[in-house]
């Protein structure tokens, strides 16, 4: 993505809006809030919801696992895996998406998926493309301007970055996180925040 045309990051609010609209729409409901909130919560890529199967979010009893095990050939080749820590907001919505695709879900299947797939008994995998179709759709019916499918990705990545001193760690866990190759990749996605600049400056 060009640097000129950065997805907008969201604030609480505009999340807690598009979680509220979610909720309203019943049909797709469980799977529509665990793909944003995957964005968000997990920051992953529009390509890497479509590749995620069940066996990288559950345990060998088939429970929702402490952490995304996101493999090679679900992201960005070689060195795009990761494992990242399940948020709790996530699990509950995984927990649901599981509960409600009762027997479909086995290890191989996508988690997110599509109703016109060609396999009638376990669901088609949505493309990336479609993904992305879907979050600037999903963006643009609540007036959220400048917003994609990476913004959920950027809104994580700028809120660890903002946090992740408080927990004793640093940038290059966020540049894990986030299956950064470099740390000037993961610095790009950083919104500043003014206000914290003052407070920092006032403390040396």
């Amino acid at each position: 993505m060009a640097l000129t045309r950065r997805a907008k990051m969201l604030s609480e609010k505009q999340e807690a809006a598009v979680l509220g609209l979610l909720d309203q729409h019943g049909r797709y409901r469980e799977r529509n809030a665990a793909m944003f909130l995957l964005s968000v919560k997990g920051g992953l890529r529009a390509k890497e919801i479509a590749m995620l199967t069940w066996s990288m979010i559950t345990d060998a009893d088939g429970r929702i696992a402490d952490a995304i095990s996101l493999e090679n050939k679900a992201s960005k080749g070689k060195r795009g895996g990761r494992k990242i820590p399940m948020n709790r907001q996530l699990r509950l919505a995984l927990e649901r998406l599981q509960e409600q695709q009762h027997g479909q879900c086995r290890p191989e299947s996508p988690v997110i998926r599509s109703e016109r797939g060609r396999n009638t008994e376990i669901g088609g995998q949505m493309s990336a493309g479609s993904i992305a179709d879907w979050f600037g759709d999903l963006y643009s019916s609540i007036g959220l301007e400048g917003c994609s499918s990476h913004s959920g990705r950027r809104t994580f990545i700028t809120r660890t970055a903002r946090k992740i001193g408080q927990v004793g760690g640093s940038l290059r866990d966020v540049q894990y996180l986030a299956g950064h190759a470099s740390l000037s990749t993961t610095q790009i996605y950083i919104d500043g925040d003014s206000e914290a600049q003052r407070k920092v400056v006032d403390l040396i």
